[in-house]
């Protein structure tokens, strides 16, 4: 993997303009109550699970089905079950594990340049230093007919699963 990191990761990287920071760095602020435990919700979502899923034999069916030997070792398949890979066939950053499925900088950016609280205080400083405000088309990045298990998505339905509002 330490081979396949350095020969893919410069060109991967090149697509974005912002770091990413990991879980570990968002949960600093996301795991208090008072701000909404967003790192605790996000542990008990399937989000957090994603990489884990494709070590499962149904994933492995699936894999089979076009031509992916181990989904936990294939772009096609990590591209949406980990944030390292960044929505594409190569990782993308090595600060982020691929164990890490997917986690708060897929759905809302690479996070070093906004994750201080005096930006993220500042919505519009935190867009302008990378942050996504998610919505449908982010989920829909992934959750597509490309997937192999797609069977349809209802964004207002998954949302509501999902979602982990900072308390007003």
């Amino acid at each position: 993997l330490t081979a396949f990191l350095i020969l893919t990761a410069p060109a991967a990287l090149a697509q974005f303009e912002h770091e990413f920071a990991g879980v570990a760095k968002c949960a600093i602020c996301h795991k208090k109550p008072e701000q909404g435990e967003q790192n605790r919700l996000w542990q008990e979502s399937k989000h957090a699970k994603a990489f884990e899923t494709l070590g499962t034999p149904e994933a492995k069916e699936q894999g089979a089905k076009v031509g992916v030997e181990n989904p936990q070792t294939s772009g096609k398949c990590l591209k949406c079950h980990s944030t390292a890979y960044g929505f594409t066939e190569a990782v993308v950053t090595d600060v982020i594990p691929v164990e890490e499925s997917v986690s708060c900088e897929s759905c809302h950016g690479p996070g070093k340049d906004y994750m201080k609280k005096s930006v993220m205080e500042d919505e519009a400083a935190a867009v302008d230093a990378g942050l996504v405000i998610p919505d449908e088309k982010t989920c829909q990045k992934c959750h597509n007919p490309e997937a192999p298990t797609f069977k349809g998505f209802d964004f207002k339905e998954r949302w509501e699963k999902i979602k982990h509002p900072v308390p007003k």
